[in-house]
Order: structure tokens, then C-alpha cells, then sequence
């Protein structure tokens, strides 16, 4: 049963057609927010707006963005304002990795990590809380990391990407605030997905290691902040980042 007062608010989330994305997707669907899927792919992000809407019984759509490009991004929003009227939710949750130590990582992947997960967020955020400045209205969340936070070895532009986030969150809370519009971070740590799953034992007991409670997250436990945050139970917290990592930072 619905108790967060999501019911038919529109919900876009940026890279939703697998893994996390996907899992803040139904996780507002089950509130019966009506849920806005996009991908890379066009016909994947149909087809699972086409599910999401069958198991939850909302409506839906799904668009190709790239949310690297601001016409892109424009496009879509339009889209979206011409079929549902509104946008009340963004969740900024789109990015890559493209990993290798400093000396040996490429300009080019460099690039590619920032402006996807720092340049695609401040695209979606600059064109939709125009959006939201109207209604007087508005959540946005952005998806960082933990490593955003304490940086992590092989990941320069992952951490530079997913740090240049919190500031973002940080100064656009402040600038929208006035107008009703809140603005958070969440920053997850070690979440379960194929790539935990694949890592050795003995990797695995190391990262665990790392974390006081002892065991991996896992995608609910981030959907679930998402869900906090863009209810009404969070109207008066902005310009935060809450971490759901298990205590690797206190």
C-alpha cells in the first residue's frame, strides 16, 4: 500500500533500464508514482517501462537519452511535460566507469566518466528544475558513491565524477531552496550486483573488511533512501548526503 505520497507524482530516473536504476524504478513504482524510464537503449527502455507498468499497474514511458548532450536531454523533457504535464522527481543515477590508475588512464576515458556522471547531471538538473521552479515544487537526488567521498585507487575520474556531484547537490540546493525545490546526495558503498558477485574470496573478504557492518548492501537499501527523500517526510532536509554503506564512513 502506497503511505509515502508518491501516488501519480512523475518520477524520472536516468539510467533505469538495469541494476540500481531499475531498482528506484520500481521501488517509486510500488508508491505508484508514475515512472519515467531512459537508457542508452530505446527499445530496452520501453520494454521496461512497458513491465514496470504492468506489475505495478501505473502509467509509464521509457525514452533514449544521452545525457551527455543538452538537446538530448531537452527532447526528452519536452516529451515527457507534453504526455504527463509535470516532472516532480529526478533521480540523477545515469554514469560509467572506465577505470585505470592515474598514469596510465586515457584523456579520452577521463572525459567520457565526467561527462556522463557529472555533465549529464547538471544537464538534467539545469532543464528540469526550470520545470520545478513553475510548480514551485520538486525532489531531485543525485546518485553519488562513497568514493565521491575517500577516493579509491585505478577510480581518478569515478571519484572526481562522483565528488564534483556533492558539490553540485550541495550549491543547487541552496540556489532552489526558496522555491519549495530540495536537492540531496546519496552516496552508496559496496552494493551487491554481478560485479561483487564475481570478485574472488579473498578480494571480497577484504572489501568486506572494510565495512563495520559486515555485509554488502544491496540495491533496496539504496531504492530506499531514494524513497525517504523524495517523500514529504524529508520537505525540510536539502543539501545533503546520506551514505548507505554499512559504516565504511563515519
Amino acid at each position: 500500500m502506497a503511505v509515502l505520497g508518491l501516488k501519480d507524482k512523475i518520477a524520472l530516473i536516468t539510467g533505469s533500464t538495469r541494476g540500481l536504476g531499475r531498482t528506484i524504478a520500481e521501488k517509486l513504482a510500488e508508491e505508484k508514482a508514475k515512472v519515467i524510464i531512459t537508457g542508452t537503449n530505446e527499445e530496452k527502455a520501453k520494454a521496461v517501462a512497458e513491465s514496470i507498468a504492468k506489475i505495478y499497474e501505473i502509467e509509464t514511458d521509457g525514452f533514449k537519452i544521452d545525457v551527455t548532450a543538452e538537446s538530448s536531454v531537452k527532447e526528452v523533457v519536452n516529451s515527457i511535460v507534453k504526455k504527463f504535464g509535470r516532472i516532480d522527481i529526478l533521480v540523477n543515477n545515469a554514469g560509467i566507469t572506465k577505470d585505470a590508475r592515474l598514469m596510465m588512464m586515457k584523456a579520452e576515458d577521463w572525459e567520457a566518466v565526467l561527462k556522463t556522471n557529472l555533465t549529464g547531471a547538471f544537464h538534467c538538473t539545469k532543464l528540469i528544475s526550470k520545470r520545478m521552479l513553475q510548480q514551485n515544487s520538486g525532489r531531485i537526488i543525485n546518485i553519488t558513491s562513497v568514493v565521491g567521498l575517500m577516493g579509491n585507487i585505478g577510480q581518478a575520474n569515478y571519484s572526481a565524477s562522483k565528488a564534483g556531484l556533492i558539490g553540485l547537490t550541495k550549491t543547487t540546493a541552496k540556489e532552489l531552496a526558496e522555491r519549495g525545490i530540495t536537492v540531496n546526495a546519496i552516496a552508496p558503498g559496496y552494493i551487491l550486483s554481478d560485479m561483487t558477485e564475481a570478485l574472488s574470496d579473498d578480494i571480497s573478504k577484504k572489501m568486506l573488511s572494510l565495512i563495520p557492518m559486515g555485509f554488502y548492501g544491496n540495491p533496496e537499501d539504496v531504492a530506499n533512501a531514494v524513497l525517504f527523500l523524495v517523500s514529504d517526510k524529508a520537505r525540510y532536509i536539502t543539501g545533503q548526503v546520506l551514505n548507505v554503506d554499512g559504516g565504511m564512513i563515519m
